[in-house]
């Protein structure tokens, strides 16, 4: 088993070392997505002997508690324990800090995670799905605008337990034109573009019927492929999704270092805003 020693925290120009990580593992995420972790949390890896990145663990620092992702193994060095030692760097690094260990397992991760001490918060399911290209905007809706920012935090820190503006106006910033928020301000969805997809999420809103039109509209708007993480308790918004031609892709489950329970809201979370972020 790898020692702390032999980790490296990953800069700027190890990203495409990174991005070949993730993109061999099939997952959605950009350059910009690991850029987030280096510029708000950090990215700890192991190199095998060409000096290729073997492993990688990410984690965001979000006051009371942070989060744990990106625990990537290249193919060819599966097997060793370089994922438990990527997970077990990142939960040492959260501890030292005084903030609880929080991710989001695939069925895979959730067998190796609950002996460590995680437990279950709450489940998740990934939908995949073809947007409908459209432009109209139905009414009650508009699009966030830079001085809707402080709100929309604000909203978002109440559902998720915490304040996080760096990263919801960097997510507005790439996609501006998928973010609207209802009206009355009372709630919002936010998008980022992906490798294969369009994510939508976080989406906030004061219940699910208001949640359904903001879902509603982002569907219509976006275009091409399109995948979101709902909490499973949703199912109006499941059976939305449903009717709209999307596919359950895969599960999730919520789970937090000896806690089951998280730091904000969960009924005003409909849409969270990916495993990698939370």
């Amino acid at each position: 088993m790898p020692t702390s020693a032999a980790f490296h925290r990953l800069e700027e120009a190890d990203l495409p070392g990174a991005l070949a990580l993730s993109a061999e593992a099939g997952w959605n995420q950009v350059a910009e997505d690991w850029r987030l972790f280096l510029r708000h949390g950090a990215v700890h890896g192991l190199r095998g002997a060409d000096g290729g990145w073997q492993a990688t663990g990410a984690v965001l620092p979000y006051g009371s508690f942070g989060w744990i992702s990106m625990v990537l193994v290249t193919e060819a060095a599966r097997g060793r324990g370089l994922g438990t030692a990527v997970l077990r760097e990142a939960m040492a690094a959260l501890e030292a800090a005084g903030q609880v260990a929080f991710l989001d397992a695939t069925p895979a991760g959730e067998r190796i995670y609950r002996p460590l001490g995680f437990r279950p918060v709450f489940p998740l399911m990934r939908w995949r799905g073809e947007g409908q290209g459209g432009t109209d905007l139905p009414g009650g809706l508009r699009l966030v605008e830079p001085a809707d920012l402080p709100a929309l935090v604000a909203l978002d820190a109440a559902a998720f337990g915490v304040a996080r503006p760096d990263i919801l106006a960097d997510l507005w910033r790439r996609t501006p034109e998928a973010a609207l928020m209802l009206a009355d301000g009372s709630g919002f969805i936010l998008a980022r573009p992906g490798r294969q997809a369009l994510q939508l999420g976080p989406m906030v809103a004061a219940n699910e019927a208001a949640a359904a039109g903001l879902l509603g509209a982002a569907l219509g708007r976006a275009r091409g492929p399109v995948l979101l993480d709902l909490p499973r308790r949703w199912f109006c918004l499941a059976t939305l999704l449903a009717k709209a031609g999307f596919r359950e892709e895969r599960p999730y489950l919520r789970m937090a270092l000896g806690r089951e329970t998280g730091f904000g809201d969960d009924a005003r979370l409909f849409l969270i805003a990916g495993p990698e972020l939370g």
